[in-house]
């Protein structure tokens, strides 16, 4: 091979290598965004659950029709909980097979239980399309069916 030849092949083995480097950043920048994205949005979710929780002026604006403000309030403070957990499975902060665990956890409280009955099929609806809602609410799905037959097994 002619030293013209070799510098060319090598010169293009360095483009290449630049070039796939260079791609792998840019779509690792881009999931970047998506994740700060999310967290931005996810903060101004709970910021706004905190406020509609708190303040039984602004909630009684957005209480369904037929429900209580103060059940209303009370059923918030159960999503934003399950918000926190959502957030902190779709940033992969929840190790595999740990979401079980925290879903039946959070199935362990009335409200919670109470806030799945009346506002899960909603979640699942908004998780049409999305892998990973749509497995995180399976998960709390499953975590309050089993519940609700441990406790009627129970009685």
């Amino acid at each position: 091979m002619k030293l013209t030849t070799a510098v060319l092949a090598a010169g293009a083995a360095l483009s290449l290598t630049t070039a796939v480097v260079g791609a792998t950043r840019l779509r690792q920048d881009a999931r970047h965004q998506t994740e700060r994205n999310e967290a931005f949005l996810t903060r101004n979710q709970l910021e706004w659950l905190a406020q509609l929780s708190t303040n039984p002026d602004l909630a009684k604006l957005w209480t369904p029709e037929g429900m209580d403000v103060e059940e209303y309030m009370q059923l918030l403070k159960a999503k934003q909980l399950i918000c926190i957990l959502s957030v902190r499975d779709r940033l992969g902060f929840v190790r595999a097979g740990q979401l079980p665990f925290y879903a039946a956890k959070l199935m362990e409280s009335d409200v919670c239980r109470r806030y799945w009955q009346r506002f899960g099929g909603l979640r699942a609806e908004e998780a049409e399309g999305d892998e990973q809602g749509e497995h995180f609410t399976r998960v709390l799905d499953q975590a309050a069916k089993k519940l609700s037959q441990a406790q009627a097994a129970a009685a």
